[in-house]
């Protein structure tokens, strides 16, 4: 069979919802990962193949996904892969696109630009919730203004039940959690704990939560696209419900998101390695639900008068797709976009991050399509119900509307 995508680390959690979707879109994809644990369904769907994996040994790899045939690889695994699989992707002459990746990392595969351009192809790193959607959505208003000095970017999610279900991506949270923001502020970087915001934010689906400085590469990649327009903050928070939060401070604190090696019965491994083997076992329970609030608040001009403007993503647990949660808001762009540069949708060559390459109305199009719905001040932009102002019509968290106010503070988001 000849594949349309491959898909690496296709059993985590963004892996198995991106497989799915381009399967249920009728496309060839070969499944790649370490095992085939909780993915045993897809790998029997007639359009499927699994490959075995190991991207510690790159080179079998670049083997296996070069006799796939396949235009696109969607990278799904852990970060610490990325420019290895990006560089893989290179040599063979596919498009390639990840979920995201650390500062030192990102800066490395856009470096890879000329080369992708050389050989007519595409990288895009950053396509998921945050980063991913709401890249998107800057790029979308930036035209709103002639200048652009702050902007605040986030997630903030809920569940109708307080019980801990595995989020996003472990690995991200290890570093998410423990490691020092590294915000833009005055024109500079400099570095804040996670716990140290005093920004009082209020999410418009969600309601008043926790909010913590939050380290992740938005505060570079969207300072490469604003540099020109006189940007001087840029601020990532995040938000997560207390029982969750609760869980993971206690996982961190323990050691069991760790990275550095042990031994044990002769055997090394990273604690957090197994971590993630256990939490990705844990069942959603019956009847369980959650919703998210991706946010971006731009601070800035036009004609010489103050402006803002507000965009909000508004995603929850769909019917078919109760296993994924919220998660869709992460793995749905990915599977979008990847079909996107399938079907030749994005004409630049070369090594971006999304909101340099990837168009907004026809990507909040297919979003909308999928139950995840766009804001602009409050008004929906996307799908059928475009231009009503009510923000809780999807997902069942716990969290209440309630009309905005000045005390309020700003609106908020997640990864």
């Amino acid at each position: 069979m000849k594949y349309d995508f491959v898909v690496i680390g296709a059993n985590g959690l963004q892996g198995r919802i991106v497989s799915r979707f381009l399967l249920e879109d009728n496309y060839n994809v070969l499944l790649c990962a370490n095992d085939d644990y909780g993915i045993e369904e897809l790998v029997e769907h007639p359009k499927a193949d699994f490959a075995l994996i190991d991207l510690r040994k790159i080179d079998r790899v670049k083997r296996v996904v070069k006799k796939s045939g396949a235009s696109v690889v969607v990278n799904c695994a852990v970060d610490d892969f990325n420019l290895a699989v990006t560089k893989m992707a290179l040599d063979l002459g596919m498009n390639y696109l990840d979920l995201g990746s650390e500062e030192p990392m990102f800066y490395e595969q856009l470096k890879l630009d000329k080369d992708f351009k050389e050989k007519n192809i595409i990288a895009i790193t950053g396509i998921g919730s945050t980063p991913g959607i709401t890249n998107i959505m800057l790029r979308y208003i930036k035209p709103r203004f002639d200048t652009i000095e702050t902007v605040h970017v986030g997630f903030a999610w809920d569940s109708n039940q307080p019980v801990f279900v595995t989020p996003f991506s472990i690995d991200a949270i290890a570093y998410e959690f423990s490691e020092q923001a590294k915000i833009f502020e005055n024109g500079e970087y400099v570095l804040r704990e996670p716990r140290e915001c005093d920004i009082g934010y209020y999410y418009k689906t969600i309601g008043k939560q926790r909010t913590q400085y939050t380290k992740h590469i938005e505060h570079h990649s969207f300072y490469e696209y604003l540099k020109d327009s006189g940007i001087k903050n840029i601020i990532v928070l995040s938000s997560f419900p207390t029982h969750s939060y609760t869980a993971l401070k206690a996982l961190i604190g323990l050691g069991f998101m760790s990275k550095e090696s042990i031994i044990l019965d002769g055997k090394e491994i990273r604690p957090l390695d197994f971590t993630i083997e256990v939490l990705r076992r844990i069942p959603v329970p019956e009847g369980y639900t959650e919703k998210e609030n991706l946010f971006l608040k731009v601070f800035g001009a036009k004609d010489g008068q103050p402006k803002t403007v507000e965009m909000d993503a508004a995603a929850g647990t769909l019917p078919g797709w109760e296993k994924a949660t919220c998660n869709v808001d992460t793995g749905f762009p990915a599977a979008i976009l990847a079909e996107m540069i399938f079907k030749g949708e994005i004409t630049e060559k070369g090594a971006f991050s999304p909101e340099f390459v990837v168009p907004p109305e026809p990507f909040f199009a297919e979003l909308g399509k999928r139950k995840i719905r766009i804001y602009e001040d409050g008004k929906r932009i996307n799908g059928a119900d475009a231009g009503e102002i009510n923000m809780n019509g999807n997902g069942n968290g716990n969290g209440k509307d309630k009309p905005e106010s000045a005390e309020d503070g700003d609106a908020g988001s997640k990864k």
